[in-house]
């Protein structure tokens, strides 16, 4: 599908207010993902992200590579950190290992640093 196919399916269900990107490493294809994710914010939805890898991690990645920070600043909501078998919880809200957590990245690009979503 195309993205402004993927965008006009989301709008036909009226109880869609988001898109979530996950599923392999939305990062290893920034660029892609860039173009999906401004297409939702222009459509009004909110963007939520599934990455291994901490934000940290990402904000020294977006320093070589600018398709990562240019998805950085699209994203509303991150959950990141690698999913750890050994720390699985089926109480936790959004995320399935007690190491992963959930950004409100609006406040984390307003501190410059990580900032959790208040759940």
């Amino acid at each position: 599908m195309t993205v402004p196919d993927i965008i006009t399916e989301l709008s036909r269900n009226p109880l869609t207010d988001g898109m979530t990107i996950s599923g392999g490493e939305p990062f290893y294809q920034a660029a892609g993902c860039v173009q999906l994710a401004a297409a939702a914010r222009h459509s009004g939805l909110s963007v939520w992200v599934y990455t291994g890898y901490t934000y940290e991690e990402l904000a020294a990645l977006s320093i070589e590579k600018p398709d990562v920070a240019e998805m950085l600043g699209l994203i509303d909501v991150l959950v990141d950190g690698r999913f750890v078998l050994a720390e699985r919880s089926l109480s936790l809200k959004w995320r399935g290992s007690l190491n992963q957590r959930v950004l409100d990245m609006h406040a984390t690009r307003a501190a410059g640093r990580a900032v959790e979503l208040e759940v």
